[in-house]
């Protein structure tokens, strides 16, 4: 993820920098000590996925400069001022750092943009359209829509709550089209939707096809992350 830091606090900097370095999700592309050499940047190049922005500079505050921009990127706020946090979350900044920033927190707050990015990259994909061949026709299919997916020797089955779709593919290739925040692996012969689950009960798990409650297997050695890759609320 490609970000850039906007603070004329050069210590302040100097710090956010030395943590982006030892963050492997992370690639530094700039650092600027005033926001409006900052926007400037970002009128021209748009792969920038990240900023860690201060509130009070000079010239232009961070708020003018989140207000400025069309399409802003997701931000962290960095500031030593904790009486902003209020106004800054109502311009949906995804974070709020307060000065000294702690590598732990830091590590926190990238973490929740990574969260946040894989969720809406999920979405966009679910809504995503693909064409199945049925018999003589091509039938097109919202990836969302898919409520499961087996195994069957050569081919996998499709399974929505209207119909099913045969195609010559492997679980492994079928497991990287679609988008894993939203499909999960659970059964070397089995990918489910995970919206459609309605409970796990030891090896086995409950998924709603159509208003009718369908058990899956779930595998020994899939079971650990499933757990990992969903929800789970615990006392």
């Amino acid at each position: 993820m490609n970000c850039i830091i906007i603070d004329d606090d050069k210590l302040s900097c100097q710090v956010i920098v030395e943590y982006v370095k030892k963050t492997p999700a992370l690639t530094l592309i700039g650092v600027y000590n005033n926001s409006v050499e900052a926007r400037n940047i970002l009128t021209k190049r748009h792969d920038i996925d990240l900023l860690f922005l201060d509130i009070q500079m000079p010239e232009m505050d961070g708020f003018e400069f989140i207000s400025s921009l069309e399409s802003p990127p997701y931000i962290i706020v960095t500031t030593s001022e904790e009486a902003y946090a209020a106004k800054a979350f109502d311009f949906n900044v995804v974070d709020y750092l307060v000065k000294p920033v702690k590598y732990p927190r830091f590590c926190k707050a990238v973490d929740k943009v990574m969260r946040y990015s894989s969720k809406i990259r999920s979405n966009i994909q679910a809504e995503k359209e693909i064409f199945i061949k049925k018999g003589t026709s091509l039938v097109k299919l919202k990836i969302k829509d898919i409520v499961y997916i087996e195994a069957l020797e050569n081919y996998v089955t499709l399974n929505t709550n209207d119909d099913k779709y045969i195609i010559h593919f492997t679980m492994k290739g079928i497991e990287e089209y679609f988008p894993q925040g939203l499909f999960t692996r659970v059964h070397r012969s089995y990918i489910v939707n995970k919206t459609n689950i309605q409970a796990i009960k030891e090896n086995m798990l409950e998924i709603n096809l159509d208003g009718v409650i369908k058990s899956i297997p779930v595998g020994k050695s899939f079971k650990d992350s499933l757990l990992d890759d969903i929800n789970v609320m615990s006392r």
